[in-house]
């Protein structure tokens, strides 16, 4: 075990490279790990310790990333929350965490019995010499929660052997080197961005630069500036960015290869970021509770698209049916993961631990199909299959004909309930900017490539789609919106 991501396990030949930077703040690695011995010092002189837990409640920035090395420092636990929660969904997640102190940006927030730290006060400079560092791989170390699609949110426990795992099989699959520069614009509170865009690139000595937020000219106009190597993204962002004017045609030479991640990308949309742009889309699949990625197309080698890639180092990726035993190349079943970097469980639940943690074995809920190269192609999410008078629909097959469809930026497929089929297709899109959207001229172009069978019985033209806060496209609330017209209805 590295865990070369730590500031107190760097090599002294990093100390004067840089390392992290905001719009606030730049600093080498010397300085981030001063930053960090002065939180961590601040945070033990209020009690934090080995077993405690640290929430973070802040956008991205330089701050929130010291905190949660502050708290490992200590041998805590760090648990990042979405800094948009209203003060009842923060409150949940620092009770359940068993959070003592929060550091945040607002701090008139009712958060309960938690202590609150305002960002704008945690120390710079220690006072003391700080006692060495005694981190261990067992030590929990992230407490991330899940969305909440169904019923509460869960916390993901992962440990440092879980992180480490994980940015050794990320860096070897990206080939991370010093010289890369990683550009962060996915939001903090998810483990995407905290292991693909921070604890890579810091394990090998690379630069880290944050994004607070994004928007697609301030974020090509940042890549123009910066100069990053890399960046890690979800389909909605790419979306956006092939949207822009034709007459906007940044300088991104220096971008060797982008991420797509988090959900399901249609590969016409892969395509069009790559013809329009020139970088490389490398598109990968993972979960919280795989600490992040367990698959990748490779950066150097055989890209398929269409598929999320081959298993990444250190990891095995199946695909079972029904009664767990493996089914042949090129069927259809569930996708299940095994490596270190599979989590420890979910806190305080047991029974759903149980249930996901199966032989040795994580089971993802999402039906794959594996080629005889080993590239995994995600057919859908078990939950969201659409069974019409007893035929299977896969969601993400119909989406990926809407989404070439002319017009159209955005496009998710949920079920309806219907009196005769028990469920049919209903579609949500949206338009591309500036574009007209024909509903016919869709329903044209899905007759061409789809089934009769599989046609949309309804298609539903949104200014957007709603999005959870990772950014994936929010279908338990399309669901409840489809569900709500229909009772109108009834």
């Amino acid at each position: 075990m590295s865990m070369s991501y730590l500031p107190w396990r760097r090599p002294a030949a990093f100390n004067e490279r840089p390392c992290v930077r905001d719009a606030r703040v730049e600093l080498t690695y010397d300085q981030f790990a001063d930053r960090v011995d002065a939180a961590a010092e601040q945070f033990a002189a209020l009690g934090v310790g080995p077993g405690s837990v640290v929430a973070t409640m802040l956008p991205n920035r330089v701050e929130l990333l010291i905190t949660v090395m502050a708290a490992w420092r200590l041998g805590a636990a760090a648990t990042p929350i979405n800094p948009t929660f209203t003060a009842s969904e923060a409150g949940y997640q620092i009770t359940d965490s068993g959070a003592m102190l929060v550091v945040c940006a607002d701090t008139t927030l009712d958060l309960g019995s938690v202590v609150p730290l305002h960002v704008d006060d945690l120390a710079v400079t220690s006072t003391t010499t700080p006692p060495a560092a005694k981190t261990d791989p067992a030590d929990l170390a992230l407490l991330v929660y899940t969305s909440g699609s169904t019923g509460r949110p869960k916390g993901v426990m992962l440990d440092h052997a879980n992180l480490d795992a994980m940015v050794a099989s990320m860096g070897a699959a990206i080939t991370i080197s010093a010289t890369d520069h990683c550009l962060l614009v996915l939001p903090l509170f998810h483990v995407n961005a905290i292991c693909v865009s921070f604890l890579t690139p810091l394990s090998v000595g690379a630069q880290l630069s944050v994004l607070e937020r994004f928007h697609p000219v301030e974020f090509l106009t940042s890549v123009e500036t910066l100069r990053p190597t890399y960046f890690s993204a979800v389909p909605t962002i790419y979306s956006h960015l092939v949207a822009l004017p034709a007459e906007i045609t940044p300088d991104v030479g220096s971008l060797r290869f982008a991420i797509c991640g988090a959900a399901p990308a249609p590969p016409d949309l892969l395509a069009a970021v790559e013809a329009r742009f020139g970088f490389g889309m490398i598109e990968g699949y993972g979960l919280s509770e795989g600490t992040c990625a367990s698959t990748c197309n490779p950066v150097r080698g055989v890209r398929k698209p269409g598929t999320v890639g081959v298993a990444l180092p250190g990891q095995e990726v199946a695909v079972v049916g029904p009664d767990g035993a493996g089914v042949p190349t090129g069927e259809r079943g569930e996708v299940v993961i095994r490596g270190a970097n599979v989590m420890r469980g979910y806190l305080n639940r047991p029974e759903a631990t149980a249930e996901t943690l199966v032989d040795g074995w994580l089971r993802t809920g999402d039906v794959g199909v594996l080629d005889e190269d080993g590239y995994l192609r995600i057919v859908d999410r078990i939950k969201d299959l659409i069974i019409r008078g007893g035929e299977n629909l896969y969601p993400k097959e119909i989406e990926n004909v809407l989404h070439g469809a002319p017009g159209v930026l955005e496009a998710a497929v949920v079920g309806g309930s219907d009196p005769v089929y028990g469920e049919v297709p209903v579609a949500f899109i949206s338009a591309a900017a500036g574009a007209p959207l024909d509903v016919d001229a869709v329903l044209a172009h899905s007759r061409q490539h789809l089934t009769k069978v599989k046609l949309p019985v309804e298609i539903h033209v949104l200014d957007a789609l709603p999005k959870n806060p990772v950014g994936k496209i929010d279908k338990p609330t399309l669901r409840r919106q489809l569900a709500a017209v229909g009772a109108k209805e009834a």
